[in-house]
C-alpha cells in the first residue's frame, strides 16, 4: 500500500477531502475526487466517508483504494 504524508499548509487548520486527493495526485481535479468520495472510494480513519468536502485535518488517514494519505499539521499552525 504506498504511503503519502501531506502537511497541511502554514496557517490552515485543515483541507477539503476533494482538494487533498488532488493535491496527492490521488486524482487530477477536485471534482474528480467528489466523484471518488460519492462513489464510496474514500475513507477516513477506516470510516467510509460520504462528505465530498469533508474537512480533514492534521493527524487524519485517508485512505482511497490501495493509496493511503498521512495528513500532518504544518509546523507553526499552532503559533499565529
Amino acid at each position: 500500500m504506498p504511503l503519502i504524508e501531506f502537511t497541511l499548509a502554514d496557517g490552515s487548520p485543515y483541507i477539503e477531502i476533494n482538494q487533498l486527493l488532488k493535491a496527492t495526485g490521488v486524482c487530477d481535479s477536485g471534482g474528480a475526487g467528489k466523484m471518488l468520495v460519492a462513489e464510496g472510494y474514500v475513507s477516513v480513519g477506516g470510516v467510509v466517508e460520504t462528505r465530498k468536502t469533508a474537512k480533514i485535518r492534521g493527524g487524519q488517514i485517508v485512505t482511497c483504494g490501495d493509496v493511503r494519505i498521512v495528513v500532518r499539521a504544518a509546523e507553526n499552525a499552532g503559533d499565529a
